[in-house]
């Protein structure tokens, strides 16, 4: 469902309930949204580059664990400044985040090693962090059926499958290395092209919005 209005005038829009006016103040939102995007797609991708590189080197682990922070982070950003239409699906894609970083706060303290090796000797650990994940999914899931990116359309099934198949232990070392690699990759060219997305597209269809916060309250 890509997003196309039709300019009425300067910053005033025909949306499908009406017109609408994008705001500074909602220019300013995609924005924040984008670059907390960019920060988190850089942060795993150079967290991922050292696990690939430099598994057994401790003091580049440490310093994944920070990245893995920065991550969620800005994972948590993006989170709260993205445009979704459905308040509820939203919701859950926060909640989702929120039970994901409270479980890897957990994880830190209760594990002596670094996050990514307790993790990784600890899968049943991910069910918690999983859900860190699966707010991230969300978010490609998004992107996808309103954009048609052709990297989230990859990203939608190979994040769970990377980690449902590193819980169960049904992929190799190898192909978890490739599958992870590639998460990375794909997840720099999202967070590249999305900066130079037309802002408006990101806001999406404010008449909508205004249309179901109406219907709530009238239900209320």
């Amino acid at each position: 469902m890509t997003e196309k209005f039709v300019e009425i005038k300067s910053e005033v829009y025909q949306g499908q309930f009406g017109e609408f006016t994008i705001t500074e103040d909602d220019r300013f939102s995609v924005i924040i949204y984008r670059s907390a995007l960019a920060i988190a797609a850089l942060c795993f991708s150079l967290g991922t580059f050292l696990v690939l590189s430099q598994p057994n080197n401790p003091e580049v682990l440490n310093w994944v664990t920070w990245l893995y922070w920065g991550f969620v982070i800005g994972l948590g950003v993006a989170l709260w400044t993205i445009h979704i239409y459905l308040e509820l699906l939203h919701r859950v894609l926060q909640i989702f985040w929120g039970i994901g970083a409270i479980a890897s706060v957990i994880i830190s303290f209760y594990f002596p090693e670094p996050l990514a090796i307790a993790l990784y000797d600890h899968p049943i650990a991910l069910i918690g962090v999983g859900f860190m994940f699966a707010a991230l999914t969300g978010i490609f899931f998004k992107e996808t059926f309103c954009f048609s990116r052709f990297e989230t359309k990859f990203l939608v099934p190979l994040v769970p499958v990377l980690i449902l198949g590193h819980l169960v232990n049904f992929l190799t070392v190898a192909i978890e290395q490739v599958f992870l690699g590639t998460w990375a990759v794909l997840m720099m060219i999202f967070a590249i092209r999305k900066l130079s997305q037309e802002i408006p597209s990101d806001i999406g269809d404010k008449s909508v919005f205004a249309y179901l916060k109406a219907q709530k309250q009238k239900a209320a």
